[in-house]
């Protein structure tokens, strides 16, 4: 059931939106950012066990 808003829809049924909006921009860049370092820490991983060469990093 919708609430009665009256005068003050447009205010707060835009500040929904843009809620709504930040959030998903932050899922997004927090993805490709994510993304990004998952990418660079499997380059750092296979450069390391390369050099060690039994395939493990670290201790």
């Amino acid at each position: 059931m919708m609430p009665d808003l009256a005068r003050y829809a447009g205010t707060v049924l835009g500040a929904y939106a843009v809620t709504l909006a930040l959030i998903a921009l932050i899922v997004a860049v927090s993805w490709e950012r994510a993304a990004r370092v998952r990418r660079r820490l499997a380059e750092v991983e296979a450069r390391v066990g390369g050099r060690r060469g039994d395939g493990q990093a670290g201790t």
